[in-house]
């Protein structure tokens, strides 16, 4: 039951205000928050819980709905081998945990790259995978299916 999961108690008991959903599904549990806390709630599932290994960073595009986007963290905890997904919806942005993991670096710019989700204080977040002069982001579920050279491209272009 994710009520009863060790971080879940613990990030309700010190932000309850920031939790927005708790699941559990196939033994995985699933925290939402919101993203004006995310930082905070990571550091405190880092240094108190210790969730010490950032495996990805990941977004949902939920076109059609707002906030359009979801930034996915999976987190795991070596010590306790045991795994934690903190989701935080966004419109365009949020905090960077370059701070806290530096893995977030490539992780985040990668997320940048074909989301177009942008990473508030991250010290070089640039394309990392698409050629710099690319136009769109792939990943959206707007982006041309054959491409931008062959449909338009109706999304954000920068």
């Amino acid at each position: 039951m994710a009520e009863n999961h060790r971080a879940v108690v613990k990030l309700k008991e010190r932000f309850a205000d920031s939790i927005l959903e708790c699941k559990e599904f196939r033994g995985e549990v699933t925290v939402t928050v919101k993203k004006e806390k995310i930082l905070e709630i990571l550091k405190t599932l880092k240094e108190d819980l210790r969730y010490n290994f950032l495996t990805d960073v990941t977004a949902v595009d939920y076109l059609g709905q707002s906030p359009r986007f979801m930034v996915v963290y999976n987190l795991y905890s070596i010590p306790n081998k045991d795994r934690l997904r903190v989701k935080a919806p966004v419109d365009d942005s949020i905090d960077s945990a370059t701070a806290l993991w530096n893995t977030a670096n490539w992780l985040e710019r990668e997320v940048y790259d074909l989301m177009g989700i942008n990473f508030v204080n991250h010290p070089d977040l640039r394309r990392i995978l698409m050629p710099d002069d690319w136009v769109g982001y792939p990943l959206r579920k707007d982006y041309p299916l054959q491409g931008p050279d062959r449909e338009p491209y109706k999304g954000r272009l920068s």
